[in-house]
């Protein structure tokens, strides 16, 4: 028995060392995202110690039986060294999936799943972009390299010299009921305990703050428990067909007080454009022709990455999943969005997108939502200006994008989606040092495609087609970085500059107090272009008395009404702030304002439960 013993001494001192590494691997993403994190309690570490165990008794159940089964064969010394190698190969592959969030949490503002780990619908540019993110976050790389030197001189090896004995039957039956007793211990660790459900990954809101859910979690257990698989919703079923249809109901009459007016429509979409890049020297351009336009001034984005704002924007259907919609089960529901919508108005509809073609299945879901037409990266033509990662720079293809709506008939729906302020950050060598770099890595690109902003509207303005179009600009989402903690909050993280531009019309010009979110551009543009319709919309339109924005992150619902933001767990309120009062959000006021916290997570639980059994049932049309 002494060798069983020490066997498994071994192996537990093993096991803990990795949870020791693991603990380290969470302070060093505390301290890659500081300002993101505000007062991280014990409750937090204590919360985060239970994934940790729960993911590492996942990835290691199988060496927990090559160390513990009964009999000698274990203590062959081939069969040690090889065990050692396996045990250390498949923990520092789990243990350095960690390193990815350091950085990229600031880019999605949530752990990394299976998904985003195999860059799902970017397939054709993770090649070229690879490389580049070596490059730029090479300090990473070091320290992936000197853990996995330290790791592998710090696994305890087999000390102990065998002892020459004879197990009796008596010995075989401790060894398997001990062998049992392990097996049990990591099958419980890994459930996250002995509750009736397994830990899941919203689980994790419930230690600490609201914002502290990706800090609680691991990287290696998001993957886990995304593996594979499909997102598939369910109905929370938290009202009646008619108690749900009574507090929100997206189906939407939009009756204009003003005809038809037949014009065009240019949807911008400017990538990573957050509201934190606004009035600091870095767009002179967009901040002047915010004075000219109608500006949302509470502008929000319904997601965190690029692949959320097309359905947002274009559909009016917000990103309530886990995973993107277009990457999902539902991608290929039905919808009854503004290309479909204009398209039966006598509209040319197009989507342009300057990077790969398939780059975040754009071309895919531009033929989903009834696009006549896709120009990618494939259809541009013009000057050489492809930037080596990722595609076309903006300016050129801006203007080809300028030049190719001259050759579209009247009235033509047409987006575009930038692509230059997306990591690399890469412009033009013959801009180098024309552009002011500011105090963040997106800065100087976000300049650059200002710029090409510029540009794009000087050649548009002496197109004939010009006065006869409403332009419309907004972000896919906010920038990765800021300096203005009023950017690093919950409703900070989705503040994005939303503005409309009619040439034609002086009289749309000024600013939009009410919260305004993605998917209310929709039912706007509809409204302004004098279009009556019914439709779907989880958004509502610009002359709406309604004043709310919602969105979904790190497993939590968020819901912004007036001045008041509650985050919702799908089962509890978790919090509730003035965030006109209390912009930082440091005063929790859920339970001093408890009955406006029941009428907003009232008005919560009908969208989620609308979108939900919508999706699931494929009704987003009428």
């Amino acid at each position: 028995m002494v060798n069983y013993i020490n066997s498994l001494k071994l192996f537990a001192k093993r096991i803990l060392l990795v949870v020791v590494i693991y603990q380290l691997c969470r302070i060093a993403f505390l301290l890659f995202n500081f300002s993101t994190f505000n007062k991280p309690f014990f409750s937090t570490f204590l919360g985060g110690l239970r994934f940790d165990l729960s993911a590492i008794a996942y990835t290691n159940l199988l060496f927990a039986i090559l160390h513990c089964l009964p009999g000698n064969f274990k203590y062959n010394r081939t069969y040690q060294r090889v065990l050692k190698v396996l045990f250390y190969s498949v923990n520092l592959v789990f243990i350095l999936t960690n390193f990815v969030d350091f950085e990229y949490y600031k880019f999605t503002g949530r752990r990394s799943t299976f998904g985003l780990l195999t860059a799902q619908g970017m397939e054709n540019e993770i090649g070229g972009l690879l490389g580049v993110f070596l490059l730029e976050f090479w300090y990473l790389l070091v320290l992936g390299i000197l853990l996995a030197i330290g790791f592998y001189k710090a696994i305890p090896n087999k000390q102990h010299a065998l002892i020459t004995e004879s197990n009796s039957k008596k010995d075989y039956t401790k060894q398997a009921l001990m062998f049992v007793g392990v097996i049990l211990v990591f099958i419980i660790l890994g459930r996250g305990g002995v509750q009736k459900k397994p830990l899941r990954i919203i689980d994790s809101s419930a230690y600490g703050e609201i914002n502290h859910a990706a800090l609680v979690l691991n990287t290696p257990f998001c993957i886990l428990k995304t593996l594979n698989k499909t997102e598939t919703l369910t109905s929370p079923k938290y009202f009646t067909k008619a108690e749900l249809d009574s507090i929100f109901n997206p189906e939407i009459s939009i009756n204009p007080t003003k005809e038809k007016t037949n014009q065009n429509v240019v949807l911008i979409i400017l990538e990573s454009f957050g509201r934190e890049n606004l009035h600091i020297g870095a767009t002179p351009f967009l901040d002047s022709l915010i004075t000219a336009s109608y500006f949302f001034e509470n502008g929000f984005a319904n997601g965190k990455l690029s692949i959320d704002a097309v359905p947002s924007t274009l559909t009016s259907i917000p990103s309530l999943l886990k995973h993107s919609i277009i990457t999902s089960s539902y991608a290929v529901n039905e919808i009854n969005g503004l290309p479909k919508i204009l398209k039966k108005q006598g509209y040319h509809t197009s989507f342009f997108h300057g990077a790969f073609n398939g780059s975040q299945n754009f071309d895919q879901y531009s033929k989903v939502s009834n696009f006549d037409a896709y120009f990618g990266k494939d259809e541009y033509e013009g000057p050489e200006a492809f930037d080596g990662k990722w595609g076309i720079f903006d300016e050129e293809f801006l203007q080809f994008f300028n030049n190719t709506l001259d050759t579209f008939k009247q009235p033509f729906f047409s987006t575009v989606f930038t692509i230059s302020s997306h990591n690399p950050y890469k412009i033009p060598e013959r801009y180098t040092n024309k552009f002011p770099k500011g105090e963040t890595k997106i800065y100087q690109s976000v300049a650059y495609s200002d710029f090409a902003l510029k540009r794009f509207f000087e050649s548009a303005k002496h197109k004939d087609w010009y006065n006869n179009t409403l332009f419309v600009i907004t972000a896919d989402h906010t920038s990765s970085e800021t300096k203005n903690k009023i950017y690093n909050t919950n409703v900070g993280k989705f503040r994005i500059p939303i503005l409309f531009f009619d040439p034609s019309n002086n009289e749309l010009v000024g600013t939009h107090f009410r919260n305004f979110q993605q998917v209310d551009i929709s039912p706007s543009i509809l409204e302004y272009l004098g279009i009556s319709t019914k439709t779907i919309s989880y958004g509502k339109s610009y002359t709406s008395e309604e004043d709310y924005v919602v969105y979904y992150l790190d497993n939590i619902y968020h819901l912004i009404d007036g001045e008041f933001y509650l985050a919702f767990n799908g089962s509890e309120s978790l919090a509730l702030y003035n965030i006109k009062e209390d912009p930082l959000m440091k005063v929790n006021l859920l339970s001093k304002e408890s009955q406006l916290a029941h009428n907003l997570e009232k008005f919560i639980k009908a969208y989620i439960q609308s979108f939900n059994e919508r999706m699931i049932q494929n009704k987003l049309t009428l």
